[in-house]
């Protein structure tokens, strides 16, 4: 009679060291770029001026931000996505080895994981449409995605966000990117063997803790700046920007590209 043998996929074999990876591209450079980002969305609360300077310096790199994009952003975020649906899928809470708070806190960074997942997919929709082929974007934009505009940062992102649906969608998903870097930083502690003690895992709580609330009032900071301003509001930006765009076109900072302005016309 012979033994059963236990099925071996991919990631059992190399588990540890894909664990490893997931945990630190969900902070370098995901979490920090959404540090940056949320930091970012979060100037425009001082005018349209100091926002779109920060988004011309990040279009700075010209023809290879896509290339910065792909290899500091999505490819991560992809990995980072499809491992951590593995981990959902084969993990379980288990109460009978940890306290109440902390397996409250596991199954809670699954579900937050799930709806950033849903958020971010949705947002890169609504704002950049997923791609920049003209085909895709002259279907998508009469819809509402595809909205945001680079050269007139403040103004497209704001009228992106008019109505109901949208401002309760992106709050509910920036908390939930808060909340699952935060408490993803005090699990990668313990997956990377920095706090292991309970004295060191309570230590390490208060810190996560402390970022998580700094870091959810920076997002909602950024939330509230694109969904308060008026109709009035985005026309002054719109003419902040063009003034800027036309400024910095002519001193050579800033090239040329229609396609990253909202034109009279559309």
């Amino acid at each position: 009679m012979s033994d059963s043998v236990p099925v071996s996929t991919f990631f059992m074999r190399h588990e540890f060291a894909i664990r490893r990876v997931h945990s630190l591209l969900g902070i370098v450079p995901l979490g920090l770029y959404m540090c940056v980002h949320l930091t970012t969305n979060a100037s425009l609360i001082t005018g349209a001026e100091t926002f779109q300077r920060a988004v011309f310096m990040i279009h700075s790199p010209g023809e290879l931000l896509p290339v910065i994009e792909w290899g500091g952003i999505f490819l991560p975020l992809l990995f980072h996505a499809i491992v951590g649906i593995w981990i959902a899928k084969t993990g379980h809470s288990n109460a009978q080895h940890y306290k109440f708070a902390t397996n409250r806190r596991y199954v809670w960074q699954r579900v937050t994981g799930v709806i950033a997942l849903v958020y971010l997919f949705f947002h890169v929709l609504h704002l950049h449409g997923w791609m920049h082929a003209h085909v895709w974007l002259d279907v998508i934009r009469p819809i509402g995605f595809g909205s945001f505009y680079p050269y007139n940062a403040a103004s497209t992102l704001v009228a992106a966000m008019e109505g109901f649906f949208w401002p309760a969608f992106y709050l509910i998903g920036v908390m939930s990117c808060v909340y699952h870097l935060a408490n993803g930083l005090w699990t990668a502690g313990i997956t990377w063997g920095i706090w292991i003690t309970p004295s060191a895992q309570a230590r390490a709580t208060k810190v996560c803790v402390a970022f998580g609330l700094l870091l959810a009032v920076i997002g909602t900071t950024a939330w509230w700046a694109a969904v308060a301003p008026s109709t009035d509001e985005i026309k002054a930006y719109r003419e902040v920007e063009n003034r800027m765009y036309d400024a910095s076109e002519k001193a050579g900072t800033v090239p040329k590209n229609d396609e990253k302005r909202l034109l009279e016309t559309e």
